[in-house]
């Protein structure tokens, strides 16, 4: 028997990548396997992620997942007692399911069944499996998952067989992946509300203008919450037999909840989300503090995915709010965008979009850096003070806002001391980002905003943006949507937007300024606020990353 046995070949393959297949290597000489979360809903009816129900209801539903074929040579048939087994850990179980490539593609492998026996055809045969991945990596998983295949020799009667070959497949479990504003986009979505007839039909505009494809969430889905950047984040997952786009839902759960999943979630459309404890909920965990780098090198390490950027309390604070941590966790765990952690708990709002994003250049690092900057706004003012337009009016146009001079606003001391905090807090992110996004001062431009203090409802004294926040803009390729910030008119023209004009154009920018002064601003938040945008992926693949 041993004779025959030592003739028998078996191996297990992960189809696409058939060399070094028992272990998992980063980079462009880098081999391994890799496994897709099914994690969009071939039902659309009813519907659940795939995830969710352990058979095969669709055969579209294989695309989603990673083959791998089982070939022996050898033998007619196996010496009396001795079998095949495919088997996993009992961890990797709860990541990975394992289906037989048959008309009724069988359920082999999974939590309730970690080893199965496998029938032995003789002489060279093939059999064909599916693997599906349940799970993304997060905290205690690094997304490796091991399928092991077992020739079993019988010892004697009563006792359990031995192994005495095992082969292996290693897969990795591909992260989600954020888009950065340089990233072409797909399409927008907004909510229709009650009052932002004047705000839809800027954006309406603007997005014709760029073609691209406008979604409206209605008043019946969003029931009155307009804040579509803070609910959802788009991203997708890719490997190299297929790729498709991923929501990651915001644990915020305002009333617009349910639209990532009844409205989103479908064939070829993912679902992920991180549930948090009431409590340890806050407006840190809304989607507006958390964005992405467009690619960048840092003291030599490239970083060809960008690298994610969310917002928390100051490391000293006491009584500060913070980004949850199951979402923290979850997005570290991604590995792909290492994380950077800004200071945004000054801010009332708290997001990290409320004083920065990026925008496409056609020069330098592909791209430019904005930052408000309380400072940029006094020299402006001051700048058109001495040229005589100290009358001039913040505001210009709002019947309902008190009307406030260029004088009277540089003579309130309060103001000014105000917003030299916020500009330390500002200067404080710009360090950090420059350093961890290996960025120089001619890759960041200054626009000119000016916040003020409130108290929050913890009795805090934190920022707000003093008229309308013109960094916090939606960027559709060379277009951008901004908010209409009603400044000082100087020769009939507003101060602001030709300054933004003037700041932005001479990168190929094309500045279109949209009114969200009463149903947004207002409510503090801005253009970016109450927009998302899903965008193409990236054209480099993550598992070229050189780790």
């Amino acid at each position: 028997n041993k004779e025959v046995l030592g003739k028998a070949v078996l191996h297990l393959t992960a189809v696409g990548k058939s060399k070094h297949i028992g272990s998992w290597k980063w980079g462009p000489k880098g081999h391994g396997a890799i496994l897709l979360v099914n994690c969009d809903s071939e039902r659309t009816y009813w519907k659940k992620p795939d995830t969710e129900q352990d058979y095969i209801s669709n055969v579209s539903d294989l695309k989603d997942m990673s083959a791998m074929v089982l070939r022996t040579r050898g033998p007619a048939k196996l010496p009396q007692g001795y079998k095949l087994t495919l088997h996993i850990s009992q961890g990797d179980a709860e990541s990975v399911r394992v289906f037989r490539s048959r008309s009724d593609h069988p359920l082999v492998l999974s939590s309730e069944v970690l080893s199965e026996e496998v029938p032995y055809f003789g002489g060279e045969a093939e059999m064909k499996f599916y693997v599906e991945g349940l799970r993304f990596p997060d905290k205690g998983f690094d997304g490796l998952i091991t399928i092991n295949l077992s020739l079993l020799e019988p010892i004697s009667e009563g006792l359990p067989e031995t192994p005495i070959f095992t082969d292996k497949v290693v897969f990795k479990v591909a992260p989600w992946i954020m888009t950065p504003n340089t990233l072409n986009p797909v399409e927008v979505f907004v909510c229709s509300t009650e009052d932002n007839y004047q705000f839809l039909k800027g954006m309406r505009n603007l997005v014709d203008k760029s073609g691209y494809k406008l979604k409206i969430c209605y008043k019946y889905e969003n029931r009155g919450d307009r804040w579509m950047q803070d609910e959802v984040e788009f991203g997708y997952i890719d490997s190299p037999h297929h790729r498709f786009p991923v929501v990651l839902d915001s644990p915020r759960d305002g009333r617009l909840q349910d639209f990532p999943y009844n409205e989103l979630l479908g064939p070829d459309f993912g679902y992920v989300t991180r549930v948090a404890q009431r409590k340890d909920v806050s407006s840190l965990d809304s989607f507006g503090n958390l964005e992405v780098s467009p690619p960048v090198t840092v003291r030599g390490k490239h970083y060809p995915l960008g690298r994610i950027i969310i917002g928390v309390a100051f490391p000293t604070a006491t009584k500060g709010r913070n980004m949850t941590k199951v979402v923290q966790d979850f997005l570290w765990a991604q590995k792909v965008q290492e994380p950077i952690a800004l200071f945004s708990d000054w801010l009332i709002v708290g997001h990290v979009d409320e004083f920065m994003t990026f925008v496409p250049a056609p020069d330098r690092k592909g791209f430019r850096l904005l930052l408000a900057s309380p400072d940029a706004a006094y020299k402006l003012f001051r700048g058109l003070q001495n040229e005589g337009h100290g009358e001039a009016k913040l505001f210009d146009g709002l019947e309902d806002e008190q009307q406030l001079t260029l004088n009277e606003l540089l003579d309130d001391d309060s103001l000014q001391t105000e917003n030299n905090y916020v500009q330390s807090c500002i200067d404080w992110n710009r360090d950090v980002l420059k350093r961890e996004l290996g960025l120089d001062e001619g890759d960041i431009i200054d626009l000119p905003i000016l916040f003020k203090l409130e108290e929050d409802e913890g009795n805090q004294y934190r920022a707000v943006a003093y008229y309308p926040d013109m960094v916090n803009m939606i960027v559709l390729g060379k277009n951008l949507g901004i908010p209409k910030p009603f400044g000082p008119k100087v020769n009939g023209r507003c101060a602001l937007e030709a300054e933004m004009c003037s700041l932005l154009e001479g990168l190929g920018l094309s500045c279109t300024f949209i009114d969200d002064f009463a149903s947004y601003h207002k409510l503090l938040g801005e253009v970016h606020c109450g927009s998302n945008v899903r965008r193409e992926p990236f054209d480099f693949k993550w598992w070229n990353l050189e780790m």
